[in-house]
């Protein structure tokens, strides 16, 4: 192609053979790598170049222009990078390049030990490993599986739309050829920081050099009556979608406990499957001090347009066996119970250790704990965000994974602060929202779009400053205010939105 015909930071989509590929002009050079996301198969040719790496424009995995490397999380592998050729005033991508991983210096006998095989563990092992780390690592998990795609689990596989070889985040393969050895099913009981030691319940004790705490969350049992019966569930692992599914072969009848993000999407799933869904909860609007009754009230059309019965401003009195008594003398048949009223930090082992905690694991900007040689990320971690200036523990899977490779650049001897804008994203039905930054006291709401259209932003303010930032149906904006925020723009953020407007309604 010719040289005037791609502009500065933009992306074009072109074919090498039968690969997409897209091809980006920065500083005057040319860059070509795969156009697909190593992720879930997103579009990069609609994504946001910001100078060398370019950005997914479905759940915001980041590549490197160079070599096609995955940069951030949610992609944890890479895509193709091409030779780019100039001759005659024209671009020719040519072959691809090869990749190389230079291991660092560092001994064979250098132990890491990951507690936790979930979003966090798992990046951050993949990342040791993507680093050239050549000693051992260690995943020590309770799961009975190797490391699959949690919010997978209340969206597609739980609604029965993707096949079960989607679930699993990597081959058993690929861990045996990256070298990196599990312990499943067993529990990290004791954490001995003086003697670097972990007592696990299998009974052997593992010694390490580094150790990364991933310990996630565990379900939140609300005191109701009947809760412990057999047809009662909670969702946190495979083998608990897995029973799920299983029960809805013959049940037709599923009350939810919660109208969080969670049991909205498992609403969605199992109407899916054709089931008479009855959500219950306490608050009149759908994730109203989440997200505000805009949005609340947007769920809460589409998911009853979906045909699902809500029971909002109540509560349930007993669970019992083919129904549950709410507070108000209702009984609503059922034949099982879903409950998803959210999770508590697994903390008992770092408190057990001498590590900080309240509210969380306290760790400072590289996700260090106060013991010498301990990390924590994900749901546990709570640390110090320098967009809020404040303190926070977040439970999202993008930032559990992006904390974990941030860990694990640390663990090697990295001075890297964990500064990513919190994300995460949530499906229900057709409809896909982002959610970028962080917000739990908002005090004042801005509305930029169409709701009724289901084409719109919400900004969430604190201190007249935007907080964060909700997207539906604008992929490519919800990239340019998570990079506005990264970089302290306030002013860019409301420039994003007027130019969203100029260009749709002139």
């Amino acid at each position: 192609m010719d040289l005037n015909e791609l502009r500065e930071d933009k992306s074009l989509l072109g074919y090498v053979g039968e690969d997409p590929v897209i091809l980006v002009r920065h500083d005057e050079e040319y860059f070509a790598i795969g156009a697909t996301c190593s992720h879930y198969g997103g579009p990069l040719a609609e994504g946001l170049v910001v100078g060398e790496t370019v950005h997914c424009p479905w759940h915001h995995a980041c590549f490197d222009l160079r070599t096609g490397e995955a940069l951030k999380a949610p992609a944890l592998n890479p895509v193709s990078a091409y030779n780019v050729e100039m001759r005659g005033g024209k671009v020719f991508v040519t072959g691809k390049k090869e990749s190389t991983v230079r291991p660092r210096e560092w001994s064979e006998s250098q132990r890491y030990v990951i507690v936790g095989s979930g979003a966090s563990g798992t990046a951050a092992a993949i990342m040791l490993r993507k680093q050239g780390f050549i000693g051992s690592i260690t995943i020590i998990s309770e799961d009975k599986s190797l490391p699959y795609d949690r919010p997978n689990l209340s969206k597609d596989y739980l609604a029965g739309n993707v096949p079960e070889d989607w679930v699993p985040l990597e081959t058993e393969e690929f861990y045996q050829t990256h070298k990196i050895h599990f312990e499943l099913s067993t529990k990290a009981e004791k954490i001995d920081a003086h003697r670097r030691s972990v007592f696990l319940s299998n009974g052997k004790t593992l010694r390490y050099d580094r150790l990364l705490l991933a310990t996630g969350g565990e379900p939140i049992h609300p005191p109701i009556p009947g809760i412990k019966q057999d047809h009662v569930f909670y969702l946190r692992t495979l083998q608990d979608c897995q029973r799920i599914i299983g029960r809805t072969s013959w049940a037709q009848k599923v009350v939810i406990v919660g109208a969080g993000f969670i049991g909205l999407e498992v609403a969605a799933a199992l109407r899916q499957r054709n089931l008479e869904v009855h959500v219950v909860a306490p608050e009149e609007m759908p994730l109203l001090k989440v997200v505000g009754v805009h949005v609340g009230s947007v769920l809460h059309k589409l998911h009853e347009e979906h045909g699902v019965i809500f029971h909002l401003g109540h509560t349930i009195k007993e669970i019992r066996q083919r129904s549950v008594l709410l507070d108000d003398g209702q009984s609503v048949d059922c034949d099982f119970v879903i409950v998803g009223t959210g999770i508590r930090p697994n903390t008992q082992l770092a408190e057990q250790a001498g590590c900080w905690v309240e509210n969380g694991v306290l760790v400072n900007e590289y996700l260090e704990t106060s013991v010498p040689g301990i990390f924590a990320a994900g749901d546990i971690a709570r640390w110090p965000d320098p967009h809020s200036q404040r303190s926070i523990r977040v439970e999202h899977w993008e930032v559990a994974e992006r904390q974990g490779q941030t860990a694990a650049l640390n663990m090697m001897g990295d001075r890297v602060k964990f500064q990513d804008v919190p994300f995460f994203w949530t499906q229900h039905y057709d409809l896909s929202l982002g959610y970028v930054g962080h917000s739990d006291r908002f005090d004042r709401m801005d509305v930029m779009g169409d709701l009724g259209s289901r084409d719109f932003a919400v900004a969430y303010y604190e201190d007249q400053k935007v907080a964060a930032v909700l997207t539906l149906g604008r992929d490519r904006e919800s990239l340019l205010v998570e990079e506005a925020i990264g970089q302290f723009d306030e002013k860019k953020i409301h420039e994003i939105f007027n130019q969203h407007e100029r260009n749709h309604h002139p």
